[in-house]
C-alpha cells in the first residue's frame, strides 16, 4: 500500500488535539496522557481536560460518528491513569527532589513550580493537592513538588485520590452528560473545547492576579 494512503502514526497524530488522540489510540490514550500529565514533568503540555471532555462527548457518538468510545472503560482509564500518575509522581518527586526539576530549562513548567508551592502554603495540603488537579501545568509540578517537601504519603495519597475521581470522572461525565442531551451538538464542539481550556485556566489567571495585586501592595508598603 502507498505511503499516501497510510501515513505514519507520527504524521497523523496531534498530541495536541483531543479528537486526533482519541481516534487513534481511543481508551487506552486517554489513561496513557492521564498518567503522562499528573505524572511525568514531560507531560505538562498535554490536554487533559479538553480530552476527558472530549471522550465524554465520544461515548454518546453525537460528537464524531466514526470514533466511539464505551463510558465504563473509559472512565476507568481516565481515573486509573489519573491516580496512578499522581502517585507515580509523588514518588519520583520523593526520590529525586528538586533535581528534575532544577534541570528543565521550561519557563512555563518553572512557573507551574512557584504556583504548585504557592498552593501548598496558602491553603494547605489536602486542598491545594485537590485544587491543583483543575489548574493546567500545576496538576503535573505539584505531584513531585509534593514528594520533594516530604508531604506525608498517607496525606497526599487520600486527597489525590479524592482529586484525581472528581477531576477525571467528573470532566468526563459532564461531556457524555451534554452530548447525550443536546441533538447535534457536533456543530459546538470546538468552542466547547474552548471553553472547557478556558474555564480550567481560569484558577490560574487568578493566582497570578492575587500575586501581582500581592506585589504591588508589598511595593507600596516600602
Amino acid at each position: 500500500m502507498s505511503r499516501s494512503m497510510t501515513p505514519p502514526l507520527y504524521e497523523a497524530v496531534n498530541v495536541l488535539d483531543a479528537q486526533s488522540l482519541l481516534a487513534a489510540f481511543g481508551v487506552l490514550g486517554v489513561g496513557v496522557v492521564m498518567f503522562a500529565e499528573t505524572g511525568l514533568l514531560i507531560g505538562f503540555f498535554l490536554p487533559g481536560d479538553s480530552l476527558l471532555f472530549t471522550a465524554g462527548l465520544l461515548c454518546t457518538g453525537a460528537a464524531d460518528r466514526a470514533v466511539k468510545l464505551s463510558l465504563a472503560p473509559l472512565l476507568v482509564a481516565a481515573a486509573v491513569g489519573a491516580l496512578a500518575g499522581a502517585q507515580c509522581g509523588y514518588l519520583i518527586g520523593r526520590k529525586a527532589g528538586g533535581a528534575l526539576l532544577a534541570r528543565s530549562r521550561s519557563q512555563r513548567l518553572h512557573d507551574g513550580v512557584k504556583r504548585a508551592e504557592e498552593l501548598l502554603e496558602r491553603y494547605g495540603y489536602a486542598k491545594a493537592v485537590v485544587l491543583a488537579r483543575f489548574v493546567p501545568v500545576v496538576r503535573t509540578v505539584l505531584n513531585p513538588m509534593a514528594g520533594a517537601l516530604d508531604v506525608p504519603l498517607r496525606t497526599f495519597t487520600l486527597w489525590q485520590v479524592v482529586g484525581g475521581l472528581v477531576w477525571s470522572v467528573g470532566l468526563t461525565l459532564a461531556g457524555y452528560a451534554l452530548g447525550s442531551s443536546i441533538p447535534n451538538v457536533d456543530r459546538y464542539l470546538l468552542p466547547l473545547v474552548a471553553l472547557i481550556i478556558v474555564v480550567s485556566l481560569v484558577p490560574l489567571l487568578s493566582e497570578v492576579l492575587r500575586a501581582r495585586r500581592s506585589a504591588e501592595a508589598k511595593g507600596g508598603d516600602e
